[in-house]
This record gives C-alpha cells, structure tokens and sequence, in this order.
C-alpha cells in the first residue's frame, strides 16, 4: 500500500536531511494519501503511503512502538488477519483496528527473523530493531512487493523503487552485465535466473521468500520459508473439491478487504471466471464488481486457428451473465500499441521487460480500474499451475511412463470423446512426451539473443545451468512435473510479473492481488494427486468439478476452445512500421549493443521484418526477438544518457 524508504548510517553519523528529502522527493512522482517519515540518529525511514484497507485510513506509518523499541516502514497487505489474532493473542476490541504494520511488528516481536513465514500476503517490509541495533526486511513469498537496496561501507539504503537510489550521492549508476547477459541468454518471458540482481550494479532486491539482517556492518540474507511436496490423501474426489473450496474462497475473502471498489481481470477462461465467481458470492450485494476485460481492436481480423480466441467476448459474457451483479469493461485500447509505449513503459519498469505484447493493455487496465475508484484489482495470474493444473496429454504422458496402460487407454477413450477425435491418433505426440528421446524435431540449431562473445566472458550459461536452464535459453528439463517442482523451489520465476505488478500499483494506486498465488492455496494444490487433476477425460478437473454451481457448464467444462491475448500486437504496430524499421536499422550499428547482442539474429530478423508485414506475423518469433532488442536498446540508450 506504499512506497518505503530508508537510509542506515553504518558508522553511527546521523542521517542527513538532504538524503532523507532526496529519497522522498523522488517518490513524489507517484499519488499518496499521506507521506511521513521517522528519523533517530543515524536511522531515517519514510512512507509514501497509498491508503487501501480500511485499517490503513490514517495509519501512522512509520510507526515506532515505544514499549517494545521496534520501529517499521511496510509496504503491506496482510491476509491472514484471523490466524495472526489468535496466535499474537490480540485483544477482540482491538482486532479491527489494528494495522498489518502493527501485527508484522508484534509478529516480529514473537518470533524475530522467524516471523516472516507466519504471514499470508502481499508484502515487503523493514524493521528497526532498536535494543538488538539491527535492521531486518523481508520480502513475500513470492516478491509481490518490490525492494531494493545499496550498501558500502558507510551506509545502507533501501527503496520500493530504485531510482531514489540512484538519484542519492555516491551512488553510481553502473551497469550489472551479469543481469545483461542472463536476460538475454534466457528466452522465456523470466528476466534473470540470479534473483537477488538488478540492472544496476551494486543495486539488490532481497529475492522473493527472503529475508535481510543488517547488523555490526555485517549483511545477512536467508530464505526463510519453502513448500512441502507432500501429498495429502482424502477419501474421495469430493472431499478434495470441498477441501479446495474452502482454501480457495478464504484466499480470495481476505483479497477483498478495501474501502475502494473492487475490480477483476476477466478473460473467458476458468482462472480469472473462478476468481469473480467465488468473489461475487463473497462481496455485499450492493457492492458491484468491476471487470476489466481486454479485446482487439474492431479493425482486427482473426488469423488464429479454430480452437484460439483473440477475441473473448463470447465466453466472458457467458460468465458475466451467469454470475451477475458485474459492471463490465471491453476494453480495445484503440491506438495503443506495444511500440508507441516502450519509453512510458521503460520508465515504469526501471529496467527492460520482455511481455511487449501485453504491456500496454496491462497498463491500461491499471488505468481504467483508477477511473473507476477500483483499490483492489483480482487477477488469477499463478492458476495455471495452481488451482488450474492439470494438462491431459501430459497427465497421459506420466501414466504411459509407469506402465498404467488399462488406466492410460481409459482415459484417451473418455478424452476423446469429449474433445472428438481418434483416441489412437494422439498416442504418437504422448509416446514422444513420455520418451523425450523419441522426438528428433528439437534437434535444429538453436540462434541465441546474447553475443557469443559476452556469454562466453561472463560465462552466462555456466550459471543459469545451476538452475536448470541450458543452452537453449530455458529449461533442460522437458519433464512438466519436474518444472512445476522446480518453479517453486526456485524462486526467480516469480521476480517478472510481480515487479510487474508492484510498479504499475504506485502510479494508480490500485493493488492487483491474485488468489491463484495465495500461499495457502498453492500449498493445498501442491498437495493434491495427479489423478485428481486429469480424470474421466477431463483436464484441470480440480478446478472444474470445484466451480460446479459457480460458472456456466459452458464455461466450466469448455475443453475445445480458450482465449489468446495478444494476438493483435504486429497488428497494432503497422502504422508505426516504417519507424519501427529505421531505430532497427540504427541500433543494427550500436556498437555498444552489439557488444551484448548477436548480430547474426539482428540482421535475420531485419530480413524478415523489412518487407510485407502482416497481423500474422505476431506468432513469429524472429519478430518477437526483433522487438525484445528495441526494448534493451531503448533502455541502453536512456542509460546512456542519464549517467
């Protein structure tokens, strides 16, 4: 709900008030409902405080409890309210109207550097401990939050953003060609493998389930919590349904908690629909729910194959009508495009991002939920391998490698007959994904973004195999229940969207907060058996045998037919083309980006964008690459000039 700050003078000088204000002023840019700091020798903290919960109206942030000496700045939404009461044995009276600052504060109180992992939510925080002369921040689970640090000899700093940073004396602005080079070696839509790097060098995030202990100078950092892979055994399908429910509809009750309106990202798909179903039947009746849907442009003419949906309408209205009491928003972004709005864009992340398709009608939606009062912006972005797992043909995959043949040939039959089609057609593709070695079709040469020089200097690739990924620029692994595994043991998965997130909050003030990410509803799907997510031919049958009574059965159980966002981008950009081609052309001779950039891809890629764009060229992935370059050129160049 804010944006925090803080300086901490290691060698005991007081903090000066020019660097406090320095920090401050650097925050002004973005709305606030009140902006207070806290100084005492040589600490300084400061708050640019965003008011969403109906507890955080006048909160006093920072906030310094005299009897215990604890003082906090936070950056938070705390979900398990409930639980925290009982366990901190906080007095009913009191109960609403205590802050989340103040129950991380006596959270902490309980159970120091431990407390972290007794928190559900959204949050990013530091805390002066007075009596023990130490600092100690941390960081959600999976990062919703951002922060950001500097440290040298004489002092620590830390902010949401990293600007006010760099914008303080003696704090150079370098880049971090480590972070450069693991950018463009990955070729999946994560940043960096290193989860504590930024751009910048000597700039840090603590990496999201992280903590940061800061005392006697020495600097501590340590993951303070991991899930269990354990499962759990219920009696029957239906106790697993009842039992997901529960988790599920609590995750997304605590999400509700704003004096604003409440708002959704709605596509036609299970996620999202499930989020504003259970939602709807959790908010007042005469509290509307505001949904936020994106659609192409009306001069837009599907190329996509039968089974793709660039436009949602159809399905989103199915579920708007279903569940009622929606104020619904189509929203086509008329002359928006990912192009015109790379520097806006640059200037939010801070850094260069690779969801170009979608960045502008993400900040769009951000927009539009402002104009509407919106506090809290529901999205289901982590279902896909959370409430929604369950992928059929790799589900078929894992029963044909254990042999579980009667099982395996069951549930073809029933899938196919749901879905249509011959159940011994899809025998082939499944053999080739249980038996990786079956399939010839990958083995083609693979062109790197990075200049095989840089990724030879900094060894690159040495690295990102510590966390699985290879050569290829993803994971080594083709093995789907491996890569879930590990995107959870990991956690630089979570690092891109969720800064994502945190830095288009601060500028609309509105909170997207995602159910499908709740720790506590990741845990129980984690816990849940296969068998209960591929069944009786149906897959993501969890989620769809939970949302029985919630979503139309034409929703529910659709398996012919999903959307595809994004579908529009090189559509949108074609008047823009010729413009597009000439910085292609400029930055073909940047001799600083081809430093860390392939020319061999650059000039492969000019080759086919240089002649007969068409809307179909979106899927091609030489055009992608193309644009992913612009995005770090753009970002080289304001570098450049901002030094």
């Amino acid at each position: 709900m804010s944006a925090i700050a803080g300086i901490l003078n290691l060698n005991g000088e007081p903090v000066s008030i020019e660097q406090s204000t320095g920090m401050m002023k650097a925050l002004e840019k973005f709305p606030a409902n009140d902006i207070q700091t806290w100084h005492k020798d040589n600490l300084f903290l400061g708050c640019h405080a965003q008011w969403i919960t109906p507890e955080s109206i006048g909160e006093q942030l920072p906030f310094y409890d005299y009897e215990r000496r604890l003082a906090i700045t936070a950056d938070a939404i705390i979900d398990n309210r409930e639980e925290l009461f009982q366990l901190l044995q906080i007095d009913r009276e009191d109960q609403k109207k205590i802050t989340d600052s103040q129950l991380i504060l006596l959270a902490y109180h309980k159970w120091g550097e431990e407390s972290p992992k007794f928190l559900v939510g959204d949050f990013a925080y530091v805390i002066w401990d007075e009596k023990e002369q130490k600092l100690f921040g941390a960081r959600d689970f999976s990062g919703s939050r951002t922060l950001y640090y500097f440290k040298d000899g004489q002092r620590f700093l830390f902010c949401t953003v990293m600007k006010p940073i760099l914008g303080l004396q003696n704090v150079k602005m370098e880049l971090n060609e480590q972070w450069l080079a693991e950018y463009l070696a990955i070729i999946g839509m994560v940043d960096v493998a290193s989860a504590s790097q930024t751009v910048y060098q000597n700039i840090y995030q603590i990496p999201p389930s992280h903590s940061i202990t800061i005392k006697n100078n020495a600097t501590k950092q340590r993951r303070y919590t991991k899930f269990d892979f354990n499962t759990i055994k219920l009696k029957s399908t239906d106790d697993y349904i009842e039992a997901f429910r529960d988790v599920f509809q609590e995750a997304i009750r605590s999400r509700l908690r704003t004096h604003l309106n409440v708002g959704a990202q709605l596509s036609g798909g299970l996620d999202s629909g499930s989020i504003v179903a259970f939602g709807r039947k959790l908010l007042s009746k005469d509290k509307p729910l505001y949904a936020f849907s994106y659609i192409p442009p009306s001069d837009f003419e599907d190329f996509t194959p039968r089974h793709l949906l660039p436009d949602e309408r159809p399905l989103i209205k199915k579920t708007v009508n279903y569940v009622g009491g929606i104020k619904e928003h189509y929203l086509d972004f008329s002359g928006r495009d990912s192009y015109s709005e790379i520097s806006s864009f640059l200037d939010v992340m801070e850094m260069p991002y690779k969801f170009f398709e979608n960045s502008f009608w993400l900040k769009g939606m951000y927009e539009k939920a402002s104009e509407e009062n919106v506090g809290i912006l529901l999205n289901g972005g982590r279902g896909n391998i959370s409430i929604s797992w369950g992928t059929a043909l790799d589900y078929y995959a894992l029963l044909l490698k254990k042999f579980r043949l009667i099982k395996l040939f069951q549930e073809l039959n029933q899938f196919s007959q749901k879905v249509g089609g011959s159940r011994y057609r899809r025998i082939p593709s499944i053999a080739k994904m249980a038996f990786p070695a079956l399939d010839k079709s990958n083995e083609e040469d693979i062109i790197s973004i990075i200049n095989p020089e840089f990724a030879k200097k900094t060894k690159v690739y040495e690295r990102l195999w510590d966390y699985g990924i290879d050569k290829s620029g993803w994971l080594s692994s083709q093995d789907i229940f491996h890569n879930r595994r590990r995107h959870f043991e990991d956690v630089f998965h979570w690092n891109a969207s969720n800064t994502l997130a945190c830095k288009l909050s601060l500028p609309y003030s509105v909170w997207k907060r995602d159910p499908t990410n709740d720790s506590r509803v990741i845990q129980f799907c984690l816990s849940v058996p296969e068998d209960e997510y591929v069944q009786n031919g149906i897959d993501r049958a969890l989620i769809r045998n939970a949302t029985e009574g919630y979503l139309p059965d034409s929703i529910r159980l659709n398996q012919s037919v999903r959307g595809v966002q994004g579908a529009d981008w090189v559509h949108r950009m074609i008047p823009f083309w010729d413009s597009l081609i000439r910085e292609v052309q400029e930055f073909s001779k940047d001799g600083t980006l081809l430093s860390f950039v392939n020319s061999d891809v650059i000039q492969r890629g000019f080759n086919k964008i240089k002649d007969n764009v068409k809307p179909e060229d979106a899927i091609d992935m030489d055009y992608k690459i193309i644009m992913r370059i612009l995005v770090v050129y753009r970002f080289m160049k304001n570098f450049t000039e901002g030094r």
